[in-house]
């Protein structure tokens, strides 16, 4: 797998179990749009990803690294109401965005070992 690959699923997870999140959660919260709305930023920056544009890279290690920092406050409420589905779910957005982030960093040296 490469950076590309792993933007690429790790938008797809953020889309979709993001979308599954707010359709069966029980208020329907705005708020929990917001991986999906980072999902398809990234998916967005995909094209550039792997055209090897490092401001597009940049910016979407950037907004996963964001989006990481923000799936802990919901992981935190899922785990306080016994939410054992959200909790599943916050789980996969925050373990597919690790796993980007690591391929990020991983092609990152790659890049700076070649020139």
């Amino acid at each position: 797998m490469n950076s590309t690959k792993a933007n690429l699923l790790n938008s797809i997870i953020l889309i979709v179990v993001g979308g599954w999140g707010y359709f069966d959660g029980d208020g329907k919260s705005m708020t929990a749009l917001i991986p999906v709305m980072f999902g398809v930023v990234l998916l967005l920056c995909n094209n550039g990803i792997k055209n090897q544009n490092k401001v597009i890279a940049h910016l979407a290690v950037l907004a996963t690294f964001i989006c990481l920092i923000g799936l802990f406050m919901p992981l935190n409420g899922a785990i306080e109401r016994g939410n054992d589905l959200a909790v599943g779910r916050v789980s996969a957005m925050i373990a597919s965005s690790v796993i980007a982030i690591i391929f990020f960093i991983k092609s990152f040296i790659e890049a700076r070992r070649k020139g």
